[in-house]
């Protein structure tokens, strides 16, 4: 099963997203190494398998094994220039999409356990950011945020409230890939979404 390119940029632009739907292609992007692949290519790419293992720490071997298995789902695909192993690879697209829901138990199970592996990455990448954090400057310290709210919303409400904070991020996405775009002191960083319903709080209104 092809998977599917959404919001397609003017030609010679990357794609903005790619949404996975093959229960095959879900469990296969659903490995660390891979997640973290693809998040170097998007960020830092094209680089060559060579380069992959100097950021990842693993082998050239393995880093080529999983940009094929990569490549095999859209995710990643060669590009120009290179030879043998020293091909360069680039992300097809700037972001991942798949299934929040689906009928297919197959998909929903693939899909959900995507969801906990990123979950899990994002976990990693939080508490590893919390560590080193104390070495920034003061400015960026007091720019981070880290904090959780509790609403109560309908889900019509939850989704609009989501639209509203893509909307609110779309006109940086740009500088991702051009860094021409980037004001004086621009820096990476990663902004974190998750809302989610909370059975762990008391809800009154349903007992």
């Amino acid at each position: 099963m092809p998977e599917e390119i959404i919001d397609p940029q003017p030609e010679g632009q990357r794609p903005r997203s790619i949404r996975l739907t093959d229960p095959r292609a879900l469990r296969a992007y659903a490995h660390p190494l891979r997640m973290t692949l693809v998040g170097l290519l998007r960020s830092s790419g094209p680089f060559t398998a060579t380069r992959a293992a100097e950021l990842t720490g693993e082998s050239v071997a393995s880093c080529s094994y999983h940009l094929r298995i990569l490549a095999k789902y859209g995710l990643v695909e060669e590009a120009p220039g290179g030879r043998g192993r020293e091909k360069p690879w680039q992300a097809t697209a700037q972001y991942t999409e798949w299934p929040e829901y689906s009928e297919d138990p197959s998909i929903a199970q693939a899909a959900d356990a995507l969801s906990a592996a990123v979950a899990e990455q994002y976990f990693e990448r939080v508490t590893r950011a919390m560590a080193n954090r104390h070495r920034l400057p003061r400015e960026w310290q007091e720019a981070e945020q880290f904090g959780d709210s509790l609403l109560h919303l309908t889900h019509e409400e939850l989704a609009d409230l989501g639209s509203r904070i893509d909307a609110l991020v779309r006109p940086y996405e740009a500088r991702t890939s051009d860094p021409s775009l980037r004001p004086e002191g621009a820096r990476p960083v990663s902004v974190l979404r998750i809302a989610y319903l909370d059975l762990d709080v008391p809800d009154r209104e349903q007992e």
